[in-house]
């Protein structure tokens, strides 16, 4: 019914129609990004808290640069989004952004939740003289690395990005076609011996897309250009999951979800990365330029923040929430099923040995060789990476693609059973505590 709402609505924008934007509030974020049962307890909560009403116009979009081009181009009036760390980092050179006011009257400020790692990382976003975290709250983070078959793949070669580069592998690795992120976690690894000795720093290294950078990472790919069978957006995880590959490049969240799923047909999956360097990527609310209702912005922002619904939005998702705290650490940990590991950067001092999913919050020796993308260079970057898929499409991408596209419907049907069945799994792991 809800989805319907959103639609009629929508609808009436569109054309025209009167509208109080005082009691409406446009939210734009990533498909599948949040646990949408929050969004009518929002409006409940909204209105208990202030005692003004209000109903929400969610829409999704796939990409950031759709999301920009609406609000930049299109001067689209959503009142929240959530944009990537690196096309925060443009809205706020573009003047696109609103300042977060934190003024939530008799409510509490849980945006206080947000981890202290996330909002030093908001403060290496290059503001252009604006301080980041003055204008975006951290709402998901990940990791970029290996998702691999045990069976075909050793837990030693994935220490490296080398392992990239084994022919042996040759049709049978997907890369995350995303450009950045694969451009600045090779970036990394391929100055390891520099940044070890002091000669290059992982800050500033980051921000670096010199000619001569770009071609050393540009070498690099086409060095196995080969063996990459397909280029994905969305289909590599599920491709993981069938054997039709042994290796894909891609971002932690999609590396859980595959591992789930996998687990529940009785295959196996896992997640590295590679202990030479990679990068850490994190999406954040905003209030665009164009928002007309910044008050229920900020109240829907802030209701994000408490423990309880950042916990909901990673079950639901695969994702991990910018929240730290005590709630969350408690939730996460799970003695039966993981080793001790180190996330004091994430959650304190009294965090120095947690069993808790090193998929989701990696120990700190791999965070500290973990750089931050930045919006630099986009347009030599795009040139380097259309050249390296260029030529290597094989009928075996094509293959891959069309098997995509013909489960798509089936994976239309399964999507909500699938989140049901993900309620399930974290609702036993929590019940075993």
């Amino acid at each position: 019914m809800k989805k319907i709402l959103y639609i009629v609505l929508a609808a009436l924008t569109v054309l025209g129609c009167s509208e109080d934007r005082a009691h409406i509030l446009k939210v734009y974020n990533w498909a599948d990004y949040i646990d949408e049962e929050l969004l009518d307890e929002f409006e409940v909560w909204y209105e208990e808290q202030t005692g003004e009403p209000v109903e929400i116009i969610y829409q999704t979009f796939d990409i950031n640069e759709t999301m920009l081009s609406k609000i930049e181009l299109g001067h689209e009036d959503y009142d929240v989004v959530c944009p990537s760390d690196y096309i925060i980092e443009r809205m706020l050179a573009n003047d696109l952004l609103l300042p977060l006011e934190r003024d939530f009257g008799d409510t509490p400020d849980y945006i206080g939740n947000v981890a202290p790692f996330f909002t030093e990382k908001m403060s290496q976003i290059e503001g252009h003289g604006k301080d980041a975290n003055d204008y975006s709250v951290g709402y998901m983070w990940g990791t970029v690395g290996l998702i691999y078959n045990p069976k075909y793949v050793s837990d030693e070669e994935v220490k490296s990005w080398e392992v990239l580069r084994n022919p042996a592998y040759k049709g049978k690795i997907l890369m995350k076609d995303a450009f950045r992120d694969v451009y600045t976690s090779l970036l990394i690894a391929l100055n390891k011996e520099a940044l070890d000795a002091g000669e290059k720093d992982l800050s500033t290294l980051t921000f670096d897309t010199s000619e001569e950078s770009i071609k050393l990472v540009e070498d690099y790919l086409n060095s196995f250009k080969e063996s990459v069978c397909g280029w994905e957006a969305d289909f590599g995880k599920e491709q993981m999951t069938k054997e039709l590959a042994w290796i894909n490049l891609s971002w932690s969240g999609d590396a859980q979800w595959a591992i789930d799923e996998a687990a529940e047909i009785g295959m196996e999956l896992r997640y590295a990365i590679p202990e030479t360097g990679s990068s850490v990527w994190f999406d954040g609310w905003v209030i665009p330029k164009y928002a007309k209702n910044t008050k229920a912005a900020r109240y829907f922002i802030n209701f994000m923040c408490k423990p309880e619904n950042a916990i909901r939005n990673m079950d639901m998702t695969g994702y991990v929430s910018a929240i730290g705290g005590d709630e969350i650490l408690e939730s996460m940990s799970d003695p039966e099923a993981y080793e001790p590991i180190d996330v004091r950067y994430f959650f304190g001092p009294q965090a120095d040995s947690v069993c808790i999913n090193p998929v989701m919050y990696p120990d700190q020796s791999i965070i500290d060789r973990c750089g931050m993308m930045h919006d630099a260079g986009t347009e030599d970057l795009l040139k380097m990476w259309s050249s390296v898929k260029g030529d290597s499409a094989s009928a075996w991408t094509y293959t891959i693609i069309g098997i995509f596209f013909a489960s798509l419907l089936l994976a239309i049907i399964l999507k909500y059973t699938k989140k049901s069945h993900r309620r399930k799994r974290y609702a036993k792991k929590r019940n075993r505590k």
